[in-house]
């Protein structure tokens, strides 16, 4: 029987976060976007018991109007961070307009602009502050490849990427953090779906196929398992040539 020991899982992953920035930027400040939701909440929580909260800085992107704002304040204002607001809206629309201008736009890639355009926005934020940016996808959404290519499936490091969803939340209520951001419905808050109506299949039922090898209904474990194999790629680092110049 698996066994997620809460308390352990913190105290270790806040030294390798403080070992982590010893190595790759003592004295930096950890820099990440704040959605509302229970990774970049669970996240900044992780960074400001490593760190201090003196060290850890929020950038909230809403796209012109966001609904769920509150959240992303409440989880700034609980833990006392700084936080910065940069609104997208005009950037993300200014893409879209003048990539439509040239070829039609698939609804993927409209969906795909703002995390990648937020993404920029963090690292210009980051590198303004002497920054490092931290990475707050969770390893179920990477096992599946829920995440956007150059948008949130980037960071500097991440301290959530081997914590399934589960697993996320636990850690998230051990550390205090409100209900309401930890047990809120998972979406992208950009296509008006949640993340399982995305995927097919609910993060229950992934979390105990991974962890404990408990298989969901046939068609619910082959559409994980072709999602894992056709987005493994994102999990890479990028192909290179293997030229050797003193081959013959």
């Amino acid at each position: 029987m698996y066994h997620f020991d809460v308390n352990r899982a913190i105290e270790d992953c806040c030294r390798w976060i403080q070992d982590w920035f010893a190595e790759n930027g003592d004295g930096c400040n950890a820099v990440l976007g704040i959605s509302g939701g229970k990774d970049s909440s669970v996240c900044a929580a992780l960074l400001c018991r490593a760190l201090g909260v003196h060290r850890v800085i929020g950038v909230l992107m809403p796209r012109g109007e966001q609904p769920d704002i509150d959240d992303s304040l409440l989880l700034c204002k609980h833990l006392g961070i700084t936080h910065v607001t940069v609104n997208i809206g005009e950037a993300a629309d200014a893409i879209e307009k003048a990539v439509a201008a040239v070829t039609p736009l698939s609804n993927q890639t409209v969906v795909n602009i703002p995390p990648r355009i937020r993404m920029t926005a963090v690292y210009a934020v980051s590198q303004s502050v002497n920054g490092r940016v931290a990475n707050t996808c969770n390893f179920s959404e990477d096992w599946v490849g829920y995440s956007t290519r150059w948008g949130d499936s980037v960071g500097d490091f991440a301290p959530l990427a081997q914590f399934t969803v589960t697993e996320v939340k636990a850690i998230g209520r051990a550390l205090g953090l409100p209900a309401q951001l930890v047990d809120k419905t998972p979406s992208d808050g950009l296509c008006g779906k949640t993340d399982e109506d995305n995927l097919g299949f609910t993060y229950a039922e992934l979390d105990a196929y991974l962890r404990e090898g408990i298989e969901p209904p046939e068609e619910h474990k082959n559409l994980i398992d072709r999602k894992h194999k056709q987005n493994l790629f994102k999990l890479k680092m990028m192909p290179a040539f293997p030229f050797d110049p003193n081959a013959e």
